[in-house]
């Protein structure tokens, strides 16, 4: 015979299932209360140390060692190890919406986050893992950034390398085809209009093409030099 719930047995139900999402988000507050705190020790700590990264780089790198810091702290809360880690990036999501992400940005920053937490092997990442293990006041952040200092392509000289290219490619592009197209429409009458915008991207793309073709020389040049640099130590 098919059980029949009674109104108690709903409200007992109900009752549970409101109880455990006031023990999660009570979970939740403690991680993130505990993140901030780990985190200003650590980055009071590595101050010192002048790391040179590439911004993003290392914003990701300190929130996936958090989110090892709220994984662990979570566990010590009474959570089970797997819905602990789950508890951990909705902990996270709070954290990067009080520290000014809106909501649609800090999800998509979780979806990201969660992917570069697993290494292609399936193993924690880096990051996560000495965030797990980390003791109050010790170097766990320094640890991990170290493990990352010679890595030419997360360095902050590439990046401003990298940016300064960028933005050469975007407005001398912008600018030889604004004078192409000037130049055309003045001097050079009776065109039609895919006429004049074809010779203006045509030529923004001989500007851009080389400059894109320098850049990638010598970033692979800094690349030989680093790995010289290792082979000979």
């Amino acid at each position: 015979m098919k059980e029949i719930k009674t109104d108690s047995d709903q409200s007992t139900a109900e009752a549970s299932v409101q109880e455990t999402i006031a023990s999660d988000v009570s979970t939740m507050d403690a991680c993130v209360a505990h993140a901030k705190e780990v985190r200003d020790t650590q980055l009071e700590r590595i101050k010192s140390r002048d790391y040179d990264f590439a911004p993003e780089f290392k914003g990701m790198t300190i929130q996936l060692y958090l989110l090892g810091v709220m994984w662990r702290h979570a566990e010590t809360l009474d959570s089970k190890s797997e819905h602990a880690y789950e508890l951990a990036f909705s902990a996270l999501k709070v954290f990067l919406v009080q520290e000014g992400l809106t909501p649609s940005k800090a999800t998509k920053r979780i979806e990201f986050l969660r992917k570069m937490s697993k290494m292609e092997d399936g193993r924690t990442a880096l990051p996560v893992a000495v965030g797990y293990e980390s003791e109050p006041g010790d170097d766990s952040l320094a640890e991990v950034l170290d493990h990352y200092v010679e890595d030419m392509q997360v360095s902050g000289d590439f990046w401003r390398v990298y940016n300064r290219f960028r933005k050469i490619m975007l407005y001398g592009g912008l600018s030889i085809s604004f004078v192409v197209i000037w130049f055309i429409t003045l001097f050079m009458p009776g065109n039609s209009a895919i006429t004049i915008l074809a010779a203006g991207l045509i030529a923004a793309a001989l500007f851009v093409i080389p400059v894109f073709l320098i850049g990638i020389l010598m970033y692979r040049s800094k690349i030989k030099k680093v790995q010289q640099s290792k082979q000979s130590t």
